[in-house]
């Protein structure tokens, strides 16, 4: 006799979702987690009145109705629009690329001016008719002055490899607008919540049994023989222990800085795209709450190789990992009483509406069984 019908290992917004629904449905549940705290990288500590986004900057953005309506049931957003800047070499850009970086890029006033120079630039590459790597592939789209000035340098350090040796299919398209508007989604519901998302994760688990700082991988007999069935979102290859090798991942460290001044840098998050410099962006908290503190706190943001002692973050899609992504799905499917989720379990890249949908998703699929 099973103690639960659903074992979730992993309380971050995949797992605390699927958790929330199947509660709903009177599924009994159980969640672990082997850090300290719930969330995942989702997590926010708040000090000094403000939420740090321990994990890099979380705004959430969907034009999902479904995902909308589900996601307020559990918290209430503010109205934070997205504004990002890029620092290159002392100038300020803004981001998306719109007509206000156009105008500091080429002083051009006019929609059709910029695109007659973007035309101009892209027409030396008219002969790349298949981009073999990210390089060519962004010169096609965009031309020499945004490429070199607003892509190269960030992507190289983004990814640690040079831009020529990186898969196209990263950069399927360079988002360009020709209008003054510097928001970066198109979505048309985007925010913070309110209390944060820890507390968004508190809600969504609220009257679910769940422990901290316990590893699945330390009791994994104990957890089969508790559970009828469990929803994994750890690392997919972790979960087979490696058996067709290890998925790799670009990870992230993250700097926390606590600074006794009003304001910093005047906006939430400015991306730093000079390759000497080795941080790829700073975050201000306090702006994604609008707060009046007297004090600030900042986090500049580090990319690193992947090692089994960092989290993972980023999964590298060339041939190689979808070769092996592909044998562990394979395996996965034919997992009795185990399913995978999440931006780990899946190895993708979800912003936060496509993790909630898909959690939804994966949960009605399973109270149809």
């Amino acid at each position: 006799m099973f103690m639960y019908d659903y074992l979730i290992v992993g309380s971050g917004l995949f797992g605390s979702v699927f958790a929330q629904i199947m509660n709903e449905y009177g599924k009994k549940c159980l969640v672990i987690e082997k850090r300290n705290h719930i969330g995942g990288n989702i997590y926010t500590k708040e000090e000094d009145g403000i939420k740090i986004h321990l994990y890099g900057a979380h705004i959430f953005h969907t034009d999902n109705e479904d995902v909308w309506r589900y996601i307020n049931r559990f918290c209430s957003f503010n109205n934070f629009i997205n504004s990002p800047l890029a620092n290159y070499k002392g100038n300020i850009y803004n981001l998306p690329f719109n007509m206000n970086t156009f105008n500091k890029l080429w002083n051009v006033i006019t929609p059709e001016d910029a695109k007659n120079k973007i035309q101009e630039q892209c027409k030396k590459y008219k002969e790349i008719t298949q981009p073999s790597n990210l390089e060519e592939q962004a010169l096609k789209l965009c031309g020499d002055d945004i490429y070199y000035t607003l892509i190269k340098e960030y992507t190289e350090k983004q990814w640690g490899r040079p831009a020529n040796k990186l898969p196209a299919s990263i950069i399927k398209r360079v988002p360009i607008r020709f209008t003054y508007n510097n928001n970066y989604f198109n979505d048309l519901y985007q925010g913070i919540p309110k209390d944060g998302y820890s507390q968004l994760i508190n809600n969504l688990l609220n009257n679910i049994q769940t422990y901290t700082q316990t590893d699945y991988f330390d009791n994994k007999h104990y957890f089969h023989s508790i559970a009828k069935k469990i929803l994994f979102t750890g690392c997919i290859d972790e979960y087979f222990d490696f058996i067709y090798g290890k998925l790799d991942y670009r990870s992230l460290r993250f700097e926390h800085i606590h600074l006794n001044i009003k304001d910093y840098q005047g906006n939430a998050v400015v991306n730093y795209n000079e390759a000497k410099i080795p941080y790829t962006r700073i975050i201000e908290h306090k702006h994604f709450e609008f707060g009046k503190q007297a004090t600030t706190i900042i986090t500049k943001e580090y990319p690193l190789e992947y090692t089994s002692s960092e989290e993972p973050y980023y999964p590298i899609n060339d041939e190689k990992n979808s070769t092996r992504l592909n044998q562990y799905k394979n395996l996965a499917a034919n997992t009795s009483n185990v399913i995978f989720g999440g931006r780990l379990g899946q190895y993708a890249y979800f912003d936060m509406d496509d993790t909630i949908a898909e959690a939804i998703s994966l949960a009605k699929k399973e109270l149809l069984i």
